[in-house]
């Protein structure tokens, strides 16, 4: 998934006014967005820069601005980069929170692009353009993060730390704990219309999990008992897991529709690891 836009080479001049950075016709640095697997319920993406000239640059800042956020989506470094000619590099860059009340469901929300760089003799300045986000990375997190927060309105929901494995080693027990909030006049209502898998996690075809669970502000605490299998068994499914522990839920709340991935606390991470490792070594 990438977003693309190019910044102009730095021009003659040597002000760091940045109204001359943004001057010329040759094409120095491309930037994309994108998003690995471990940053992908995090909150996190990367921006992927790309020297298209000959000469090394030297960046000191990048952000994007989107009304899909509420700030600036920024890298924030601890030193410069020097971007070599040709070789892509990617920045981490925390997302804020979302701007809820914008549409989070077109991909043609207007995006711009902000980098402080420099080249060979030149002094570092602001370029500032449009960038575009063809595969909707944005607005796919956006929505996500807004359905999360209505679905948090309504009610918290964790996994508990503990993992009860079943005699035969082959199956375990993991619960879903559902916390309502307290009702403020008309309850709020969610819909957990059902769990899914992860790369991780799957659930026996005998013992399927619920569905079209119904929450309601100010109702009484419950928990689901959620009976869990290995989803796979090669050698690298634990070994490379980065998603695996993250349990998506399809909510419907206040109109929107989705998933809302909660995640494993870090002891019952470990605990499904092993639990996973041990299963699928007993086949």
């Amino acid at each position: 998934m990438a977003l693309g836009s190019t910044l102009p080479l730095l021009a003659g001049c040597n002000s760091g006014d940045s109204r001359s950075q943004t001057t010329g016709t040759s094409q120095a640095i491309t930037v994309e967005v994108n998003q690995s697997r471990d940053q992908y319920g995090k909150q996190a993406i990367q921006l992927q820069l790309t020297n298209t000239t000959d000469s090394p640059l030297t960046v000191s800042s990048a952000r994007l601005t989107s009304a899909l956020f509420d700030g600036d989506i920024s890298w924030e470094p601890r030193e410069n980069l020097i971007l070599p000619p040709g070789q892509p590099k990617s920045l981490p860059a925390r997302l804020p929170a979302p701007t809820c009340g914008a549409s989070t469901g077109s991909s043609a929300e207007p995006l711009r692009a902000t980098l402080n760089f420099a080249g060979p003799g030149k002094d570092p300045g602001d370029a500032t353009m449009d960038a575009s986000d063809p595969f909707g990375v944005l607005p796919r997190n956006a929505g996500e993060l807004c359905l999360a927060a209505d679905a948090a309105a309504v009610a918290t929901i964790v996994l508990a730390p503990e993992l009860e494995v079943a005699p035969d080693g082959r199956t375990a027990v993991v619960r879903l704990l559902i916390t309502p909030a307290m009702a403020a006049g008309s309850p709020q209502i969610m819909t957990i219309e059902g769990i899914d898998g992860s790369t991780l996690l799957a659930e026996p075809p005998t013992d399927p999990w619920p569905r079209n669970v119904a929450v309601s502000s100010g109702d009484p605490a419950k928990e689901l008992a959620l009976r869990i299998r290995p989803a796979r068994c090669d050698p690298h499914a634990v070994a490379e897991d980065k998603v695996g522990t993250l349990l998506p839920l399809r909510v419907q709340v206040e109109g929107r529709q989705g998933l809302v991935k909660v995640p494993a606390p870090d002891q019952l991470r470990g605990r499904i690891y092993d639990f996973v490792t041990a299963a699928c070594v007993e086949g």
